[in-house]
């Protein structure tokens, strides 16, 4: 059995689909960088706190980009430990 994964981003976390389809891109290619580290099983992500819009004004801004990935690679590691 390898690796599966799923992602659920809510639309009242995320009103906007280009910010979900950010968010779910994002989970995506963290899953794929950690994948080596991952033990086999089904895996699944959920965002469970919105991030703001008054912070992260456009849904493609880089810094939501970065906020997103470091929370996300921050997540992996440590379900890799």
């Amino acid at each position: 059995m390898g690796c599966w994964f799923g992602c659920v981003v809510p639309k009242r976390h995320a009103r906007r689909a280009v910010t979900r389809n950010l968010l779910k891109r994002q989970a995506r290619a963290a899953f794929s960088r950690h994948l080596d580290g991952l033990a086999p099983g089904l895996w699944l992500a959920r965002l469970r706190v919105g991030y703001p819009v008054a912070v992260f004004v456009s849904a493609r801004s880089p810094a939501l980009s970065r906020a997103v990935r470091g929370e996300l690679d921050e997540l992996f590691a440590h379900a890799a430990a």
